[in-house]
């Protein structure tokens, strides 16, 4: 969950979503159907992250000074892939972006990712398979201009 949630929300800021993601289950916790536990989590993660950007995007940024930039982590936790990737993931509309970090970075499988979307498995496998296609098109365009 931790990778998912640096894919949605980068480094800095998944360790605070984690945080909230448990809290948030613990409390819901007598809520839960139990069919599918792990999407559950996942779809409170989920929601954190697009919280996190609502909140994100109504405070204010000053102007005189410019944003520090963090250096992307070696290993960060997301296997094999590089920060690039990721950073190319993050462009992504929200929905291809959380059904790729799901699958990627959560390790769901197709049935679990519909559930945390709140969609179908074919709509599922087709958020991921749209995602990876704009994901190789930016990435080879973006290689072109090297």
């Amino acid at each position: 969950m931790l990778a998912f949630l640096r894919a949605m929300v980068g480094h800095h800021d998944a360790d605070d979503c984690f945080q909230e993601t448990f809290i948030a289950a613990l409390r819901a916790y007598d809520r839960m159907d139990g069919t599918h536990p792990r999407a559950w989590v996942m779809t409170i993660a989920r929601r954190k992250a697009i919280d996190h950007h609502r909140a994100r995007a109504r405070r204010p940024v000053p102007r005189d000074e410019m944003p520090e930039v963090a250096a992307p982590e070696q290993g960060g936790g997301l296997g094999d892939l590089d920060g690039e990737v990721w950073a190319a993931v993050g462009e992504l509309g929200e929905a291809q972006r959380a059904a790729i970090a799901l699958r990627y970075a959560g390790d769901l499988g197709y049935r679990e990712i519909a559930a945390a979307l709140g969609c179908t498995e074919e709509a599922a496998r087709r958020r991921v398979s749209d995602g990876l296609r704009v994901l190789r098109q930016n990435i080879d365009r973006e290689e072109a201009r090297r």
